[in-house]
């Protein structure tokens, strides 16, 4: 076991600040890798202010799962990856690696409740009382949930691939978002510029919804072919039935009966954001008369994180960053809550 700098939250209430946090020793199937950029996710802040009842934190807290780095050690039955090579890790460091959704590279869904998220999650290897995430100097991880990057794109806008890219991805690849579909995405966040992005990739008409008209340019920037005010009744009126999917990345508690009104029979409202209360229900007719469906979608598998990787390094997508010192996290959670960033701030843990 090593001890390396954190940056971490004693409390719900105390400012991110830096620590030492205990890494264990590198075993067979081990890869450890220096961190070299760290997203900040808002999911980042829900836990350490511990706003999520059904997942309490416990302290100290060290956030981070959109983590990429190069590789400084491996086990000796790693085969993979070797010192030098570049490598990432997203929210997922451990499950069950038996049941039906793991065999099927669907580890986020593992059947007996075994996967191990990267922080604030029960430590199987028993190193720490949970598992410590990326907003730290170097990170051990299984070589199984170690993802590799593609050389050619720019690591800092890799970072946030790792969840807010394959948390669109996955849905939007599951229900078959292409040419010929019209895809709504919710919200333009961290979330949500990856879906805009991800569905005009795709060759589907895609369609962003915001609150905020001064986010018409960049949502048709980034890849919109329509952008709709979601407050504006007549502009919501125009769509009534006929979208084949929409993502609602919004992690506020809303009403969805808008949306699911905007749906064509048989459309689906996928809910990928994570509010801190939960959304109104909606009404019931809305989904019976057009045999429309309500689902939920969690980040993705590691086959398919890795496709996202690879599709992206093809395609030259990254997401769009603010690149932040270790020393600005603190204000970069309240402009965060401000939704003040373009799209994502990630953390240049070189610094630290």
């Amino acid at each position: 076991m090593t001890n390396v700098r954190a940056i971490s939250a004693s409390s719900a209430t105390s400012p991110l600040s830096p620590s030492t946090i205990p890494r264990r020793a590198v075993g067979p199937d081990d890869v450890e890798f220096e961190i070299l950029y760290c997203g900040v996710c808002h999911s980042d802040l829900h836990t350490v202010r511990n706003e999520w009842s059904a997942w309490p934190t416990v302290y100290p807290c060290v956030p981070g799962h959109e983590i990429v780095g190069r590789v400084t050690k491996v086990g000796a039955a790693v085969k993979r990856f070797k010192a030098g090579d570049l490598a990432a890790t997203g929210c997922m460091v451990d499950s069950c690696g038996t049941c039906g959704s793991c065999r099927e590279g669907l580890e986020q869904y593992c059947d007996t409740g075994a996967t191990v998220f990267t922080y604030n999650a029960p430590d199987p290897k028993q190193t720490a009382p949970v598992t410590y995430g990326g907003y730290s100097k170097s990170i051990v991880v299984k070589e199984h949930f170690v993802l590799k990057v593609p050389a050619n794109l720019p690591l800092p806008g890799v970072a946030p691939l790792l969840c807010a890219g394959i948390t669109l991805w996955s849905p939007l690849k599951h229900w078959q978002a292409g040419p010929g579909k019209k895809v709504g995405i919710v919200g333009l966040g961290g979330l949500g510029h990856m879906g805009v992005k991800f569905a005009h990739a795709f060759g589907a008409h895609t369609v962003l919804f915001t609150t905020s008209a001064s986010k018409v340019a960049d949502g048709k920037r980034l890849g919109a072919d329509e952008v709709v005010i979601s407050r504006d009744a007549d502009a919501m009126a125009k769509h009534v039935r006929s979208f084949d999917l929409i993502v609602n990345t919004v992690a506020v508690s809303h009403d969805l009966d808008p949306f699911l009104n905007l749906l064509r029979r048989d459309g689906t409202l996928v809910l990928v954001g994570a509010p801190e209360h939960a959304h109104p229900s909606p009404n019931v007719f809305n989904l019976i008369f057009a045999r429309r469906s309500l689902a939920g979608s969690g980040i993705g598998g590691i086959a398919e994180t890795q496709q996202m990787l690879d599709y992206c390094g093809a395609k030259g997508i990254t997401s769009d960053i603010e690149l932040i010192q270790p020393g600005q996290i603190n204000t970069a959670y309240e402009r965060m809550l401000k939704s003040d960033v373009k799209y994502r701030f990630v953390i240049d843990m070189q610094a630290l």
